[in-house]
């Protein structure tokens, strides 16, 4: 394993355990895959961060040390690299790592990462309280591509419950699955939303954009923002937007990269709409795109909750969104602050790219930014904070029950 630290290793080993840390400071180490740029890993940044000005003593602790979000890394903050090749090979680290470490909250996110932090806390035999995070469906019928590894997900959630201490989900709809397929206990269960809104994100999203599209206007400019992956399915988009230019004109910017960005280019020559559609990669700040742009849209066939739809608001911007599974109707309050359609269907999709535009009066800017507000970092650190001390105030109690006897 390597110990890093603002892209520095460390050559000796953090000094970390359990008995040698400041009374009444909270530990906590998170764990993610890597630093691609999905919401996922964007959320443990600021939550990372966060907690650190609550004076909690935070690391992360990754799959493999890379990603574009490596820039992004909270300065201060240990990074734990794992380096391994298969998920699999974490469990054996991951243990280690909580038997030299032993943090008091360890926090793991997403299916098979969340599999082997529970096997590595039931083989640690520490006192570290472990939370798993889902942040996308466990239902196979929300993803596109599933696979045994994915049908085992929930059946090793049960299995594992008693080592898993808690589980937080980011929609109330993955925590009814988790309950209902997976079998964990409802009290060891809860609902915490994404981070958004930070105090910075005024000023990140008033940055100048130098898109020619957006800066030389002659037609209404849809900005889309994901992975280019199977379960954001913008091969819907696309067709569906294809449709609009029958009868209209506009372009389309699809912010992000991903596996399918071959494929989805070939898709919009073939569709004959490639002049109006620009494939502009991963952006770093995409806020400045969203709030030029006439609309927002979404196209997912599924989404564990939907930040880049609190974004698009906190920006002011008309929302396009597919209603599929678990997010967007609850951000958007089914329909109150943007336009839900099907998921999976272009006919659906195509008529909303007009009457987003037609209707944008009924979500005037003020009312999507108070709304955002709604989704800010410190709400969602509050939580978190809230739940790991509930979840180590009886080991404290004990602790000090033995040291006061």
């Amino acid at each position: 394993m390597q110990i890093i630290e603002s892209g520095f290793q460390f050559s000796a080993p953090l000094d970390r355990s359990f008995g040698r840390r400041a009374p009444g400071r909270l530990s906590a180490a998170i764990y993610i895959h890597d630093l691609s740029p999905g919401g996922v890993e964007r959320q443990s940044l600021v939550l990372a961060r966060e907690l650190r000005e609550r004076d909690v003593d935070v690391s992360l602790v990754v799959h493999q040390m890379r990603g574009e979000l490596i820039p992004l890394l909270p300065h201060g903050i240990p990074v734990v690299n794992l380096d391994s090749a298969r998920t699999l090979q974490d469990v054996l680290r991951l243990r280690r790592y909580l038997r030299d470490e032993q943090p008091q909250v360890f926090m793991a996110n997403v299916d098979h990462n969340n599999v082997a932090a529970s096997l590595a806390n039931a083989l640690a035999g520490t006192e570290t309280k472990l939370v798993i995070c889902q942040h996308n469906p466990l239902s196979s019928g929300f993803h596109a591509t599933v696979n045994w590894k994915h049908r085992v997900v929930p059946w090793c959630y049960g299995a594992l419950s008693s080592f898993i201490d808690h589980a937080v989900a980011v929609s109330d709809g993955i925590s009814a699955e988790l309950v209902h397929q997976a079998g964990l206990p409802a009290d060891k269960v809860s609902t915490i939303f994404n981070a958004v809104i930070g105090d910075d994100f005024e000023a990140r999203a008033a940055e100048p954009v130098s898109h020619p599209w957006l800066m030389h206007r002659d037609r209404p400019v849809f900005v889309s923002a994901g992975r280019l992956v199977e379960m954001k399915d913008q091969r819907t988009l696309l067709r569906a937007f294809a449709l609009h230019l029958r009868t209209a004109q506009a372009r389309l910017m699809l912010l992000g990269s991903g596996p399918m960005l071959d494929e989805l280019r070939i898709l919009a020559a073939e569709l004959g709409i490639a002049e109006h559609v620009d494939f502009a990669g991963f952006v770093q700040n995409p806020l400045p795109y969203m709030r030029a742009a006439d609309a927002f849209v979404l196209s997912s066939r599924s989404e564990g909750f939907g930040n880049v739809l609190v974004e698009a608001m906190g920006c002011g911007t008309p929302i396009l969104s597919t209603d599929c599974p678990y997010g967007p109707g609850d951000i958007l309050e089914r329909g109150r602050y943007g336009l839900l359609v099907p998921p999976r269907d272009p006919e659906a999709l195509a008529p909303g790219f007009s009457r987003i535009l037609q209707e944008a009066h009924r979500w005037p800017a003020a009312l999507l930014r108070t709304r955002a507000n709604k989704f800010t970092y410190d709400a969602c650190a509050e939580a978190y904070w809230s739940l790991f001390r509930r979840l180590v105030q009886p080991a404290r109690a004990i602790a000090s029950h033995f040291a006061n006897g």
